[in-house]
């Protein structure tokens, strides 16, 4: 990640900080390994909506088979995206910092 970040000429990179897809209802805790490097990151926010179609896929309930049956079958696939404030990193405030940033916006967030 600093070999790409300190590369100016180089696209930048997509990363979920929580490391994990989850249903919809929180937001789980953050990976630190992120959040470790100075720079400027730029935070979104993705929510689904399941009003007409529910993407999450609970494993103890469908099988793939039937899941993407349903996705496909569905009326459709909505998803609520905010492209928040960027922020820069700078290693001593690190993700504490970022974290509160963003409990500030009104996305509650978790850190371990």
């Amino acid at each position: 990640l600093r070999d790409h970040i300190a590369a100016k000429t180089k696209l930048p990179i997509l990363i979920f900080p929580e490391g994990t897809c989850v249903n919809n209802t929180s937001v789980m805790m953050f990976k630190k390994g992120s959040f470790e490097i100075e720079g400027t990151i730029y935070p979104v926010a993705i929510k689904y909506d399941p009003r007409l179609g529910d993407a999450f896929w609970n494993s103890s309930k469908y099988n793939m088979v039937s899941y993407l049956l349903r996705m496909m079958t569905s009326w459709a696939i909505v998803v609520n995206v905010w492209y928040l404030p960027p922020m820069t990193i700078q290693v001593q405030t690190g993700l504490v910092s970022v974290s509160f940033q963003i409990d500030q916006m009104g996305f509650e967030t978790t850190t371990n």
